[in-house]
C-alpha cells in the first residue's frame, strides 16, 4: 500500500466510534423517516438487474426501528446488518477503536459468500422461474 493510502487508513482509524455511530444513526433516522433521500444502486440503474445489496439499506433501516417484517421482505440480511452495526457501535464506543479486535478477514469473506449465494437464489427465482424475489417498489 502506498504512503498516501496508509495515511488515509490511519486517519480513518482515528475516527474511533464516530464512523459506526454515524452510520447507525443515519440509518436509524432513515428508518424513522423512510422518505429521506438515499443513494440508488448504480448497477440496477445501468442494467436493471439488482445487485447483491439492493434493498439492504432500507432493510437495515427498518430493522433498526423494529419493523422486522418489512426488513426481511426487503432483504433477509437487514436484521443481521442492523445487529452488526449496533454491536460495532457499542464496541467502538467502549474501546475507541474503529475495527474490532475480533473481526477477521474470513468473517467478512464468509458473510460476502453468503450474501452472493442469497443474491443468486433471488436472481434464479426472479429471472429463472418467474417468482418475484425482489420487492416491487
Amino acid at each position: 500500500m502506498s504512503g498516501a493510502g496508509r495515511r488515509w487508513i490511519r486517519r480513518l482509524e482515528r475516527c474511533g466510534p464516530l464512523l459506526p455511530l454515524g452510520v447507525t444513526g443515519l440509518l436509524l433516522l432513515k428508518g424513522l423517516h423512510p422518505g429521506l433521500a438515499g443513494f440508488s444502486c448504480p448497477l440496477r440503474a445501468l442494467t436493471g438487474i439488482p445487485c447483491p445489496t439492493c434493498y439492504l439499506t432500507r432493510a437495515t433501516a427498518a430493522s433498526l426501528v423494529g419493523r422486522f417484517d418489512d426488513a426481511v421482505a426487503l432483504h433477509a440480511f437487514g436484521p443481521v446488518v442492523a445487529a452488526g452495526l449496533v454491536v460495532w457501535s457499542l464496541q467502538a464506543l467502549r474501546t475507541g477503536r474503529l475495527v474490532p479486535l475480533v473481526l477477521r478477514g474470513w468473517h467478512l469473506a464468509g458473510l460476502g459468500l453468503l450474501l452472493l449465494l442469497y443474491w443468486a437464489v433471488r436472481m434464479g427465482l426472479t429471472y429463472g422461474i418467474g417468482l418475484q424475489a425482489f420487492p416491487l417498489l
